[in-house]
């Protein structure tokens, strides 16, 4: 709105620099007619290109006032380096031009570079970056970078819980391609692909209701935004675009992402860096629920879900042993704890004994006969 704003302020300006040059007495005389022709003509041509070059050019968001002074400063610049141009061309093809026709097309000039300079500001954000020979100083963002989250993290639930045990204290931003990603989620045919997007987006209302997190739906839209394609590609240009750091469950997104230099958080390296930590030679109890890979495996699980190994333990499904810890595996998909059986666990060995006192009485045994019933 701002940005068409602006236009209509251009185009206002430039309309009333002509009308003044053009209705000027020196200009309005029969002996220089062209240099009225030339004016009109150079004024409206110009006027006409900066404003093609500004439309047909991607739409960008305006994100600081400073910009367009920075945008001002520079046309001004450039407009004064490029003044002495109007008088060389107009000696160089011998246009025989009065001082005020040249006046008035050195204005318009400057004027549009100051619009064009202006609009690519307000186009590109505060994202300068000033090139000299081999040193690039680049943007430093300031304060807590922002955490942008990808779909599966929203869908996934546990970045709600990270927020309200105020472990991050940045933004937490969601693109509007994510959003629009969730949407299309929440609307498909298939049952469980609805599920989880409804899920995802009772996870995102729940987060922007909270007060211990601030959420915000970012509309920014950038050239490399729409060259880029799928989701995926999108929240890597988005987040080195942001100095954003990436939330995400997806294993093969973040090693894209590490390969791209992106900063990445993946929320099941986090949840497995938060589970009990099994040192070689500590004794664990575990319920056996089911046979291994290996003909003497047994496979239990703790209650955050991690998977335990137990050799020697294949024939005691559905008992609670006693185990000796011998090695764990930690990766991005999980982690895993190796062990071997030691005994039973205390609570299993009473149930045993029990029910075999229980099992060794016979259930249906008939009382023996009295003298009196023989």
């Amino acid at each position: 709105m701002l940005l068409w704003l602006f236009r209509g302020i251009f185009i206002v300006i430039i309309i009333s620099v002509l009308v003044v040059n053009a209705s000027s007495l020196e200009l309005s005389k029969w002996e220089n007619s062209q240099s009225w022709w030339t004016v009109v003509i150079s004024g409206v041509g110009m006027a006409i290109f900066a404003l093609m070059l500004d439309v047909l050019t991607p739409k960008r968001k305006l994100s600081a006032l400073a910009g367009v002074f920075f945008g001002l400063l520079v046309g001004m610049l450039i407009s004064g380096a490029l003044a002495p141009a109007v008088d060389m061309i107009a000696e160089s093809y011998r246009i025989m031009l009065v001082e005020e026709a040249r006046t008035a097309m050195k204005w318009m000039l400057g004027i549009c570079i100051c619009y064009f300079t202006i609009s690519i500001v307000m186009r590109t954000k505060d994202d300068f970056r000033f090139v000299v020979p081999y040193v690039e100083f680049a943007k430093q963002t300031k304060g807590a970078r922002p955490i942008v989250l990808d779909t599966s993290a929203i869908v996934d639930g546990r970045i709600y819980d990270l927020c309200e045990s105020r472990l991050f204290d940045a933004t937490i931003v969601v693109p509007r391609f994510v959003l629009n990603e969730l949407q299309l989620i929440a609307d498909s045919a298939d049952k469980l692909k609805r599920n989880r997007g409804r899920r995802g987006l009772d996870v995102l209302k729940r987060m922007q209701a909270s007060t211990t997190v601030e959420v915000e739906i970012d509309d920014t839209t950038m050239a490399e935004l729409d060259e880029a394609k799928g989701v995926d590609q999108k929240l890597l240009v988005f987040s080195k675009g942001c100095n954003g750091r990436l939330a995400t469950t997806d294993y093969n997104l973040t090693k894209v992402a590490q390969v791209r230099t992106v900063d990445v958080i993946n929320i099941n390296d986090l949840a497995n860096s938060l589970k009990v930590v099994a040192l070689p030679g500590e004794s664990m109890e575990v319920k056996i629920v089911k046979p291994g890979e290996e003909s003497d495996q047994g496979i239990g699980y703790l209650d955050d879900g991690t998977m335990i190994v137990v050799e020697g333990a294949r024939n005691k499904i559905g008992r609670m042993i006693l185990l000796s810890v011998t090695s764990s595996l930690q990766t991005s998909a999980g982690k895993m704890i190796f062990g071997k059986f030691e005994s039973f666990a205390t609570s299993d060995k009473g149930n045993s004994r029990n029910s075999r006192a229980s099992g060794n009485r016979p259930a249906n045994r008939r009382p023996a006969r009295t003298p009196s019933q023989s």
